[in-house]
């Protein structure tokens, strides 16, 4: 698959396609053509304006005032880079060094950041030959871009750093010599273009996306059998009840849920009970709400992915440069802890129906095995789902909230996005693995109602998920079984 680089819209789900089926990255002629035209555009204005150029023949942040001489410039650039990569703590997910490197192309691919083409050239040779910069997870405040991050992938195409290549880290001149790349020397403005940027906090950002939809989508589907399982309702997720509330969530997820569960021999037996409690019979509510908060963020995060967010903006057709704010991450710091909070809230019903199953009502034996006492079944998993729930809780925290002045007060308001970016990803992890917990304690419980059947769809999960998790009959090592549920939702 070949995708070209260009000024038409760059979606999430295109995006995911990307990653998937690996392709190869290709730069249109037309996105050629504004870099070549914005980067014709800085060389004229610097040698013809006597002004100070932020970033561009200045120093940066504080040190915005002084001037640097034009010899100089090259290596300001350079020193800018090395300077900045002071990222720490853990690695970066190869799957989101991938997208930084994507985002970046198609933030640099506008023609408003004045840099060589060769510079874009080398990061499409990086991602088409999977040659991953080693990047770490700690060190931007959101707000100069995502400064340390940004230059920690940049540093290998200067030679310098390390990169994984071939399932090795290795240093970055090494595999640049062994590919017959020559390292870059970087013109004016390009080293601020590659460092300024928001491409750390949306890659994150996207990658999130792309698992919390299909999370979304297994939370219904695990439900649909948590629901058959306890002998549940039906009614509370009816047509009329829900369209009168309006939320398109809740309307999509009552729709959903109807069709997962039609044909069920379970559901539509007579029932005992009246109702329901409030982790079942709210699921349109709860499961509802969450979509609407990812719609949200879907929708920002796609804005923000389709943008030139360096600094200064170069407008070749204006004559204008300007140094402005782009880079700045609060737009989508608050989405993205907005949506830890709504998968949190997914992975906490999720917590509270596997605890309804294993309370021994409504027919179900005590910790669904059928010699509760001797075998404690499946308590345990119970209290590992909660233990994962409270961690997302805390999670929950909005790191958009806060700010710590740096350089010396002249960026004196900071978004702290790529914390909330780094700790979504965790509680997207932790989502997973309390669905997974669910599926477990709901297809157990699912025997115990036989020889009544579920729905079509119920059972055709209920079937895949047995390849890889089998029926507990005596109490065994429950972990290697949690992993396996764990993978299975990662993989279907």
């Amino acid at each position: 698959m070949t995708h070209y680089i260009s000024p038409e819209r760059l979606t999430i789900e295109h995006v995911g396609t990307i990653l998937r089926e690996k392709a190869t990255l290709v730069l249109s002629e037309e996105s050629k053509r504004r870099i070549e035209r914005c980067r014709k555009y800085l060389d004229d204005k610097i040698s013809t304006c006597r002004e100070p150029v932020y970033g561009i023949n200045t120093g940066f942040g504080s040190l915005c005032n002084i001037s640097i001489n034009s010899d100089d410039l090259a290596q300001l650039q350079k020193n800018l880079v090395m300077s900045h990569a002071c990222g720490l703590g853990e690695r970066v997910p190869a799957p989101v060094v991938r997208l930084m490197l994507l985002l970046k192309i198609q933030s640099l691919s506008y023609g408003n950041s004045g840099v060589q083409l060769a510079t874009v050239q080398r990061l499409v040779d990086f991602f088409n030959a999977d040659i991953l910069p080693v990047v770490y997870t700690q060190g931007s405040l959101g707000a100069s871009g995502d400064l340390a991050p940004l230059a920690n992938l940049s540093l290998p195409i200067l030679g310098l750093g390390e990169v994984e290549y071939e399932g090795k880290v290795r240093p970055a001149a090494e595999v640049l010599a062994e590919k017959g790349m020559e390292p870059l020397s970087l013109m004016s403005k390009e080293g601020l273009a590659l460092l300024n940027g928001t491409q750390f906090m949306s890659s994150y950002g996207v990658w999130c996306l792309l698992q919390a939809r299909r999370l979304a989508e297994q939370a219904d589907e695990i439900a649909a059998m948590s629901l058959d399982a306890f002998d549940g309702r039906i009614e509370p997720f009816g047509p009329e009840v829900n369209e009168v509330r309006h939320h398109r969530g809740q309307i999509e997820v009552a729709a959903h849920m109807r069709a997962l569960l039609k044909g069920s021999s379970l559901i539509a037996r007579p029932k005992e009970h009246v109702q329901d409690p409030y982790s079942f019979r709210c699921i349109p509510q709860v499961h509802g709400a969450v979509r609407d908060t990812l719609e949200y963020v879907w929708s920002v995060l796609e804005d923000e992915i389709n943008s030139p967010t360096d600094n200064p903006t170069v407008f070749p057709d204006e004559d204008i440069i300007v140094s402005a704010g782009n880079f700045h991450g609060e737009p989508i710091a608050m989405p993205m802890d907005f949506l830890a909070v709504a998968l949190t809230e997914l992975s906490s019903i999720s917590e509270r129906r596997t605890y309804k199953l294993i309370a021994g009502t409504r027919g179900l034996p005590s910790f669904l095995v059928a010699r509760p006492g001797l075998n404690s079944g499946f308590m345990i998993p119970q209290y590992a789902a909660a233990s994962v729930v409270n961690q997302s809780k805390g999670l929950c925290w909005p790191t958009s909230c806060d700010t710590i002045p740096s350089s010396q007060g002249q960026e004196d308001h900071v978004s702290m996005g790529a914390n909330a970016a780094t700790k979504l990803l965790r509680v997207v992890d932790n989502t997973r693995r309390v669905l997974a917990i669910e599926l477990m304690n709901a297809a157990q419980a699912l025997e115990f109602r036989r020889p009544a059947k579920s729905s079509s769809r119920v059972e055709e999960l209920y079937e895949e998920y047995r390849k890889v998790v089998p029926f507990i009959v005596d109490d065994t090592v429950m972990y290697p079984h949690i992993a396996a549920s764990v993978e299975f939702l990662a993989q279907c």
